[in-house]
């Protein structure tokens, strides 16, 4: 533990809990409600703290749960004493153990003082509801309250005293290894690289990686509500070719197992932030993921006010872009009718047979989307049939049509 060892200042709580007379009864109701205040308090913190919502889950919940029943009993063995002598050591050495395993992790301490005042408030509230059962006067039940805040109080600043001391030795030494990693993982080094840099870093490798693209304001923001293994690669992106602005500007994420309806839940803590994300790939393979998300910002893509840009519901856009001079050349050759035309002409003849293709020449429906009449519509198609004759008929034409008309050229510069 750092010299600042917060155990020599247990002796305020201690203090306060030999001159707290809870009686042995209301000790022994408390004592046998400890399991359940304890699950019920390691609930509230998955439902609460976004960022403990899968690190809880399964057996590290019950790890955690078998922690905060071991830190209210010591709590009692407190109250119960009677000796401002009680030493608090084994709880705060508990508590300072836990905010060094959260710098390890990778976590800040934001999600764990987090939880520390959910579980307060959660405690606080049960431990409470037991004490009035068991008949204690309102002045007792004051002091109580305060003595168990205060408790908290002494367990959150060893976790903090602890999550400090690990970022000043080995926590940066990881942190340095994570960002390798990820450097390597935009690089696309081998299956093999990958999984030794992974191994020094001691990161666990999920199944799969999703990369995001964002700006670096935002990041801040939304880190909280993602896996705590998520990446976030540091390193100049321009020194990879992929960006060309200040690098400080563009961020990138690498989301661990973010396939399935985890991806939907991704989608949704991303409303609201001005973001690409990129396909779910196997994680030794997420520079494919990146390099998807990198290309939907660099053709400027687009979704609905204050959604994310999913490039799954792009992929043909990607498809008739990844030869940028081809498709230029195929818009050229199947667009050459309009070339005697006025520019006007030209565009609103262009935007009908886009949509005729679109809506398989049902003329309402076309309409529907010009935002004009059906007989314009009518008309319009006159003149296209004037342009191409037969060919409009022709399989092959119509297919090259398509595609040629599928993705708006972008503007100049």
């Amino acid at each position: 533990m750092s010299d600042a060892d917060p155990t020599r200042h247990a002796s305020r709580t201690a203090r306060g809990a030999a001159e707290l007379e809870l009686g042995q009864a209301a000790i022994d109701l408390l004592r046998s409600r400890l399991p359940d205040i304890a699950g019920k308090t390691v609930t509230a913190i998955i439902a609460e703290v976004p960022g403990y919502t899968n690190a809880l889950a399964g057996p590290m919940g019950a790890k955690i749960e078998g922690a905060v029943q071991l830190a209210l009993g010591g709590f009692l063995r407190l109250t119960g004493s009677g000796d401002p002598g009680t030493p608090l050591a084994p709880a705060l050495e508990g508590a300072y153990v836990l905010g060094r395993g959260e710098a390890r992790s990778g976590r800040s301490m934001d999600a764990l003082l987090a939880a520390y005042r959910v579980g307060a408030r959660v405690a606080w509230r049960e431990l409470s509801r037991t004490v009035v059962e068991a008949g204690l006067p309102a002045e007792t039940l004051a002091k109580f309250a305060e003595l168990v805040f205060a408790y908290i109080d002494e367990l959150s600043a060893a976790s903090v005293s602890g999550h400090t001391d690990e970022l000043a030795t080995t926590g940066r030494v990881r942190e340095r290894y994570l960002q390798e990693l990820g450097r390597g993982l935009l690089q696309g080094e081998s299956a093999d690289q990958l999984a030794g840099r992974a191994e020094l870093a001691d990161w666990e490798p999920p199944r799969t990686l999703t990369a995001v693209i964002l700006p670096s304001a935002h990041v801040r923001g939304i880190l909280g509500a993602l896996d705590p293994r998520t990446l976030r690669p540091e390193d100049d992106l321009t020194e990879l070719g992929d960006v060309d602005e200040d690098p400080a500007e563009v961020a990138v994420l690498l989301v661990p197992d973010a396939d399935g309806s985890a991806r939907s839940a991704l989608l949704r803590n991303l409303r609201g932030y001005q973001a690409w994300v990129g396909p779910t790939q196997s994680w030794t393979t997420a520079r494919t993921s990146y390099l998807r998300a990198l290309r939907a910002r660099q053709l400027q893509l687009t979704a609905e006010a204050d959604a994310p840009v999913d490039t799954e519901r792009h992929l043909t856009t990607f498809v008739v872009t990844s030869d940028s001079a081809a498709l230029d050349d195929l818009r050229r050759q199947v667009l050459a009718p309009f070339e005697a035309l006025r520019p006007a002409t030209a565009e609103r003849l262009e935007e009908t047979l886009r949509e005729w293709l679109l809506h398989l020449g049902r003329r309402d429906e076309v309409a529907a989307a010009l935002h004009v009449h059906p007989q314009t519509v009518r008309y319009r198609m006159g003149q296209l049939r004037d342009l191409y004759g037969a060919r409009l008929d022709d399989p092959q034409t119509v297919l090259d049509l398509t595609i040629a008309l599928a993705v708006k050229p972008s503007p100049p510069g």
